[in-house]
């Protein structure tokens, strides 16, 4: 008889103690997508010397301008796919004094037709 009770409450109390950690993948999870999704085919059509209205165009608003920095713009993406870890993608753009685009730097190259100003 004792040892009926202990064939029961010992997985009882095991279970109980480790939660949900041992069912986790049994549980589903959304995913989670946030910020500015990118493609590579839009940072393609960025270009030299465009204007802010025409770099916020093509990306779309940005995620964050400084207000220190107006001139540096930040396109960040972070998705998670349920129970994978997160991927982040970000793309940093930059205008000079004038408000034309200089550069760009993070995860997405640059075009090849980049360093050719927009007529």
């Amino acid at each position: 008889m004792q040892f009926k009770k202990w064939l029961i409450a010992v997985p009882l109390a095991v279970s109980m103690l480790s939660g949900c950690s041992l069912l986790e993948k049994l549980v589903y999870r959304i995913d989670i997508a946030q910020g500015n999704y990118i493609e590579q085919s839009a940072v393609d059509q960025l270009r030299i010397g465009m204007t802010k209205e025409q770099v916020r165009f093509v990306l779309g608003s940005p995620m964050l301008i400084e207000n220190g920095e107006p001139n540096k713009w930040y396109y960040i993406y972070h998705y998670t796919k349920g129970h994978n870890d997160p991927t982040q993608k970000n793309l940093f753009v930059f205008f000079g004094d004038s408000g034309q685009l200089q550069r760009i730097e993070g995860d997405f190259p640059a075009g090849a037709q980049f360093n050719q100003p927009i007529q």
